[in-house]
């Protein structure tokens, strides 16, 4: 989209609820929004009959461009605030120009980078400077499709760099309580982690943790093995609920601004509840891929649905989708974390790989919101809250909500970023027509219903943290 246009649709999101509304964009920003009316005439001629007539003089403006969606729903474009794009360093697992393009096609208009699996990590400001470089280039070359924001690293060793890193604009800190699966970007001790803690609570950051507990891990069975069974006896559900214990400590010592990432154990949730009672400044998300896919149904020695922590049973995905009904689980987040097909199959065939050997991380950026809304709608789980959870959210999680144009919501003044839904449509994804750089993803050959069509400002921008 570039210059005026106006977006009608029976079915906008404004303010919570669907209903019909028009919409009138200049550029990158949503000027006026119309409710009660999907006719653009209604709302149009009396204001373009001024703009192109005598009462301005001069030249008069053309008309903006209008787009009738009719039944098909306008929603804000999706922030997906847990993506890893690995360049530079591991551009081989994806990239800029190769993640944006996934985002965009998958009704994504914002991404917020991991400070992992690139070289170097982003635990300075060089590194920062370094990676928006990268990104930068990829913008130059038109090859951005969307926006992208950057999070920090909280490593040992780097304490002193931090308040720095949020000066730079990073919308928060990431860590690990348990191995990163790669050397530059170890895991937080416990006294790491409060130091960490104290710092970002004093310039008033946000820590996002990795919680899964090293010692927990470390005594469950590892063996190699093809079984995922044996997988998920590698990584039990109390390497989650430890290590969420153990956050939660820090917390009430610390007052941090805390969120835990990709929730995959439902026994963390009663925690989580009894600390936002307790008014502790906690947040957490769960995946995509925990919501949709359950242990039952994955094959063994496919190492495409290998992530860490794991996607658990059926049960489990039930009791998730609880917790955000109730509010307990705050967002939804695709962790999208690719990598080659040698890493993922470290040798063995596809089907045969030993999942404790593979690469752990599910491809999900492009397939994820739709795999999610068609869940949802099995469920009885309306549009509106999966865009809540994906999209207001997840801006207001990293304050992208703020700002001269805020995202995650259609109102005057916000982001023109926009997702058309069309819920009639059925949309099947193959692993090889997908925008992502390596073509491994559990959701090959799944058929949902419904398609999606991003509309945003092209090309993407480089987003700092809102002052």
């Amino acid at each position: 989209m570039s210059g005026s246009i106006v977006v009608a649709s029976e079915q906008v999101l404004v303010e919570g609820e669907l209903r019909p509304a028009v919409l009138r964009i200049e550029g990158d920003r949503i000027d006026q929004v119309w409710w009660g009316t999907s006719d653009p005439d209604a709302v149009l001629r009396p204001a373009d009959d001024v703009l192109g007539g005598e009462v301005l003089g001069g030249t008069p403006e053309p008309p903006p461009e209008v787009v009738a969606l009719g039944d098909r729903v306008l929603l804000p474009g999706v922030v997906d605030t847990h993506v890893h794009v690995n360049e530079p360093g591991r551009t081989a697992w994806e990239g800029f120009a190769s993640a944006t393009r996934a985002a965009r096609l998958g009704g994504v208009t914002t991404i917020v980078d991991m400070p992992l699996n690139s070289i170097p990590a982003t635990t300075t400001v060089e590194a920062l400077e370094i990676k928006r470089a990268a990104a930068e280039a990829v913008r130059a070359r038109g090859e951005l499709h969307c926006d992208v924001a950057f999070w920090g690293g909280a490593v040992p060793g780097n304490a002193d760099h931090l308040e720095p890193l949020w000066d730079a604009g990073v919308l928060g800190f990431k860590c690990f309580l348990a191995d990163s699966g790669v050397p530059e970007f170890p895991p937080l001790g416990p006294q790491e982690l409060l130091d960490a803690m104290g710092r970002i609570a004093w310039f008033g950051g946000l820590l996002v943790v990795h919680a899964e507990d090293p010692a927990v891990l470390a005594a469950a069975p590892h063996a190699p093995s093809r079984a995922y069974a044996d997988f998920l006896l590698s990584r039990p559900d109390e390497a989650e609920t430890a290590a969420v214990r153990t956050l939660l400590d820090a917390v009430r010592e610390t007052g941090t601004r805390t969120h835990v990432l990709h929730v995959s154990s439902a026994k963390v949730l009663d925690l989580l509840a009894e600390a936002k009672a307790e008014g502790l400044p906690v947040t957490a998300e769960t995946c995509h891929h925990y919501l949709t896919l359950a242990a039952e149904d994955v094959p063994d020695g496919d190492s495409a649905y290998k992530c860490c922590p794991p996607i658990r049973d059926r049960g489990n995905q039930d009791a998730l989708w609880d917790g955000l009904r109730e509010g307990i689980l705050d967002c939804v987040v695709s962790d999208h974390s690719p990598a080659t097909a040698e890493e993922k199959y470290r040798g063995a065939a596809p089907g045969e790989a030993d999942l404790q050997a593979a690469w752990g991380g599910v491809a999900g950026l492009q397939p994820g919101f739709l795999v999610l809304a068609d869940a949802a709608r099995r469920r009885g789980v309306p549009l509106a809250d999966v865009s809540r959870w994906t999209t207001a959210h997840t801006a207001a999680l990293v304050g992208l909500d703020r700002g001269p144009r805020p995202k995650g919501v259609i109102a005057e003044g916000a982001a023109a970023d926009l997702v058309v839904y069309d819920p009639d449509a059925t949309t099947t994804f193959r692993a090889a027509d997908l925008a992502h750089k390596n073509k491994v993803t559990p959701y090959d050959a799944r058929t949902v219903r419904g398609g999606v069509t991003a509309l945003r400002p092209a090309p993407g921008r480089l987003v700092r943290r809102p002052a």
